[in-house]
């Protein structure tokens, strides 16, 4: 389907994206025609993998370690003669090419990196450090950018191009792509070009690098790599010298990365002996977002605007495939709050669960309170919130008795999540409790005169929710009598959907643990839980049975066995559709169509489940239509109705770095807002695939 102005809502670029290569082709030492044909032919698979920017090495059309031979006029001329070659070679690649050479200019010889596109050069950039230390003698052959004479050169019958480490490239067809070339060293100084380069406007880095390898040095250029794009909150590429360069005393691995604020997007094979072309599609919107909230990074860019001012900016326009579908190439998590990497799962577990015990434990030293008083439902939340609560006891020193826990069935309640609520506090030591709430519910109707009470079966919201507010009433007495504070265990997604009955209900507590932890990674939470024995088998075997129950909250009658009749997700959504659409929402800001076209390229096949022992069923996909259709209800409650409840929460310890939705942690806004102009934007996505 195509938008407005004939672009394809399938199309990466129309989306905020732009796709990048790093190229790492064979080279020759002192062959600019071998390099210059390899050059050519790495370009034009780059131009077939759609991308608009390829990135090569340092000296890539003389190769790197000619050492002398850089001052033989013979090589010099083959480079040149090779550039004119490159040019016209590429004059049909829609692909900006940025290639490395020696260049002289006016009897001083520096290393270069040439920006061409479409037979054009549209600036060269001059290396300004220059190591000359352990294996470098740089000095020997070159001069810094800081010597450059003037700030224009000709070169291959072009006249004034622009010359020099100060220059700033943007494409003016492609919203936020800005980008930056630095060499090698220059990466490696106290303060690299590049950061003075992003604070003005730069969004994309690239740096041509040689870089011989040692042993441990393929860490450092990571930590480098990752630490500079994090600082800048940019795009960094990254290629060293590969295959080809001489080994007289060297030796070369070929390591090229593409990193996107500190994460990791590509990485090239190391040692091969084969050409490499990596790509990653590169998320401009999140980088501008970031930036825009990130107010100390404005700050720097006014300190240094003296030296900002300094860049000479270089605008054209390039080519996109834009009117092609072409999806992301790039994995993204179906469960962004939950880590992909496995290897950091047990600390992230580690981690979520201390915030919660660190918050709940310092409100109870602080208060000098040592019992907390928590309706435990069988259900999801309430489950997680129970074992935050004993390993605060533990934490403490207090017995897990201090944990009043109570389980309080209503119209609703099914056997199982009864007895899973009974199992779960007996198994965990707390002060298990049953207290049966029909009666005082079905007092409060015959108050207020609901039919209910005269034997109509009326499950309208006031029926739920008096229900829901009688739990929350007897539990906050009980902590009166008890001298305890009540323990909350409303999650994240319930609040971005405004799932929660407002005041008197779940909405209140004395404190939420689990208010900025979403449901999908308390789900995974309880597994985790439950599968690395951080329990007893019987309280394992209890938490696995609670995560096989539909979500609920038991509130209307049905006659189902033992699951609920009443099913949270055919109302407010799929959590774990939802979850994503919070995450993209609230932690970037996205556009609703960006967000669709997202969750559309993660959730449109049936792939991997979170667990490896999901079954089969429940590894979900999801059509563009149910993603919008779900979106739609996602942006009205978020947006339209359910602010009011967020802007008065408990206290409550901010856990990812997803964000809260606290008004005092993470996000602010007006309670009485208008979700118009996302639901405007929602219209941009079309009802099919």
């Amino acid at each position: 389907m195509k938008t407005k102005g004939g672009k394809s809502f399938f199309n990466l670029y129309h989306q905020g994206f732009i796709r990048t290569a790093v190229c790492v082709p064979d080279v020759k030492v002192g062959d600019p025609y071998f390099n210059t044909d390899r050059t050519i032919e790495t370009a034009r698979e780059a131009a077939r993998g759609k991308a608009v920017f390829a990135l090569f090495p340092e000296l890539g059309l003389s190769a790197y370690s000619n050492e002398d031979l850089f001052h033989q006029e013979a090589l010099l001329k083959g480079v040149l003669d090779n550039i004119g070659r490159l040019l016209d070679a590429t004059a049909d690649i829609p692909v900006i090419i940025v290639v490395g050479a020696p260049l002289r200019v006016e009897a001083r010889l520096f290393n270069c990196g040439l920006v061409l596109y479409r037979g054009n050069i549209l600036g060269v950039a001059v290396k300004s450090y220059l190591p000359n230390y352990r294996e470098f003698y740089e000095r020997r052959q070159f001069s810094p950018a800081e010597e450059a004479p003037g700030g224009m050169i000709d070169l291959c019958g072009r006249k004034g191009i622009p010359f020099g480490a100060d220059l700033l490239f943007e494409a003016e067809n492609i919203p936020g792509f800005r980008f930056f070339i630095e060499i090698c060293e220059d990466l490696w100084v106290p303060v690299p070009p590049s950061s003075f380069a992003a604070m003005a406007g730069a969004t994309v880095m690239g740096n041509l690098s040689a870089s011989n390898v040692t042993i441990g040095k393929s860490e450092y250029r990571h930590d480098l790599a990752a630490n500079q794009s994090a600082r800048c909150v940019s795009a960094y590429l990254y290629a060293a010298a590969g295959p080809g360069e001489s080994t007289t005393d060297l030796a070369w691995d070929g390591q090229a990365m593409i990193y996107e604020n500190g994460n990791l997007l590509a990485e090239s094979e190391r040692f091969s002996r084969k050409p490499q072309v990596i790509y990653a599609d590169v998320d401009l919107d999140r980088l501008i977002q970031d930036r825009m909230r990130l107010n100390s990074f404005g700050q720097s860019t006014r300190i240094h605007r003296r030296t900002l001012e300094n860049f000479r900016r270089i605008s054209f326009e390039v080519t996109t495939p834009q009117e092609e579908r072409l999806l992301l190439d790039r994995e993204y998590s179906r469960f962004p709050y939950i880590p992909a990497d496995a290897a950091k799962l047990e600390q992230r577990c580690y981690e979520a669960y201390n915030i919660q015990v660190q918050g709940l434990a310092k409100r109870l030293v602080s208060s000098g309170i040592q019992n907390v008083v928590i309706g435990v439902s069988g259900g999801l939340d309430s489950t997680h919130a129970l074992i935050v609560a004993a390993r605060t006891m533990d934490l403490l020193g207090h017995p897990r008795s201090n944990i009043k826990g109570y389980t309080m069935p209503a119209f609703a309640t099914t056997e199982r999540t009864l007895n899973n609520a009974r199992k779960l506090m007996q198994a965990l030591g707390v002060d298990t409790n049953e207290i049966d709430i029909r009666p005082s519910c079905l007092q409060m109707m015959k108050d207020i005169g609901h039919p209910f009470h005269n034997g109509d079966s009326i499950y309208d919201i006031t029926f739920e929710n008096v229900q829901a507010g009688e739990r929350t009433s007897h539990l906050f007495r009980l902590a009166n009598l008890q001298d305890a504070l009540v323990v909350g265990t409303g999650d994240l997604s319930e609040l971005a959907l405004g799932w929660c009955t407002y005041g008197v209900g779940d909405h209140m507590s004395h404190y939420n643990v689990n208010a900025s932890v979403p449901k999908t990674l308390i789900q995974y939470l309880i597994r985790w839980a439950a599968s690395s024995g951080q329990f007893s088998a019987e309280a394992s075997r209890t938490l696995l049975d609670i995560l096989a129950t539909e979500i609920s909250p038991e509130l209307i009658p049905g006659d189902t066995g033992d699951q609920p009749s009443q099913k949270t997700e055919e109302v407010v959504g799929p959590y774990e559709l939802q979850d994503f659409n919070l995450f993209y929402t609230s932690r970037f800001g996205y556009l609703p169509a960006k967000i669709a076209f997202l969750a559309y390229c993660t959730w449109r096949d049936r792939k991997k489940g979170l667990w490896p022992d999901m079954p089969e069923q429940d590894k979900h996909a999801y059509s563009l239509k149910e993603i919008k259709h779900w979106l739609g209800v996602f942006l009205y409650r978020f947006f339209q109705i359910s602010q009011f409840k967020r802007s008065c929460v408990p206290n409550a310890p901010k856990v990812g770095s997803g964000g809260s939705l606290s008004p005092r942690g993470d996000y602010r806004a007006p309670s009485d807002g208008e979700a118009r102009v996302w639901l405007e934007n929602l219209k941009e996505i079309p009802d099919g695939d």
